[in-house]
């Protein structure tokens, strides 16, 4: 059994919902190098989430940022902690829905996901910095770089 962690920054991007898998999967190039096993992927910040859903269609993205708006608004008068903005709070709590890490399967050097599924960051600031992730692999190595 081999344990690898390795932590990696994606650039900032606007807010919004961003389909990551390939950027995920070029910063962790030991990934190839099992055949079975587990990537834990875990972001570092409050105000940013994961979620894994549709890869093929960027309505659905579209749509999530739409929704995740309405169920979580900005300027409600409930809210208390404002002092960084209209956003922050509504931020921390769509990252508190949505989460802050996967569990994500991996079967010959690939990441095992369905055929429409793709790793998103859900960016949920107006203006936010990169964006620090942390993967860690767990599973059985073999010379799997024949096969992928």
């Amino acid at each position: 059994m081999a344990w690898t962690q390795k932590t990696f920054t994606l650039k900032e991007r606007p807010r919004g919902v961003h389909l990551i898998t390939r950027d995920v999967v070029a910063q962790v190039p030991e990934l190839r190098e099992l055949r079975v096993g587990l990537m834990h992927l875990f972001i570092h910040h409050t105000s940013a989430s994961l979620t894994l859903n549709e890869n093929a269609s960027p309505d659905v993205r579209a749509d999530f940022e739409r929704h995740l708006n309405v169920l979580v608004p900005e300027g409600a008068s409930y809210y208390r902690h404002t002092l960084e903005g209209p956003d922050d709070m509504p931020a921390h709590l769509k990252a508190s829905l949505l989460g802050f890490s996967l569990s994500l399967p991996i079967k010959d050097g690939s990441l095992l996901l369905g055929t429409w599924q793709g790793v998103y960051l859900c960016e949920h600031r107006n203006r936010a910095l990169a964006r620090t992730l942390t993967a860690t692999l767990h599973g059985d190595e073999s010379d799997v770089s024949s096969s992928v």
